[in-house]
């Protein structure tokens, strides 16, 4: 699939790039083989290979959950620079 000129520049447009007469020639020729490439590999013949979502294996690499004792206020707000109502205070954002 040969792109045209034209759709090399429009491609240029959508990503904001600016193009030298030898940058969309060098381009075209470019795209040109990937789009060809592509087509080929819609050739390939699949009906004998089963769908897979992934080829990883089933397993999580995260570690399980274990609730454990959080701070209590007090141990919180310990290092705090101000605090108020077992809050901390912070300066106004909006004013």
């Amino acid at each position: 699939m040969s792109l045209s000129r034209e759709e090399v520049e429009h491609i240029a447009e959508l990503a904001r790039l600016e193009l030298t007469e030898e940058e969309v020639a060098l381009y075209r020729d470019q795209l040109s083989d990937i789009l060809d490439y592509a087509a080929r590999l819609q050739e390939i013949d699949t009906s004998q290979i089963s769908p897979t979502s992934t080829v990883l294996l089933n397993r999580s690499p995260l570690r399980p959950d274990h609730v454990l004792p959080g701070l209590s206020t007090e141990e919180a707000l310990r290092n705090a620079p101000q605090s108020e109502q077992n809050q901390f205070r912070v300066p106004p954002v909006l004013e």
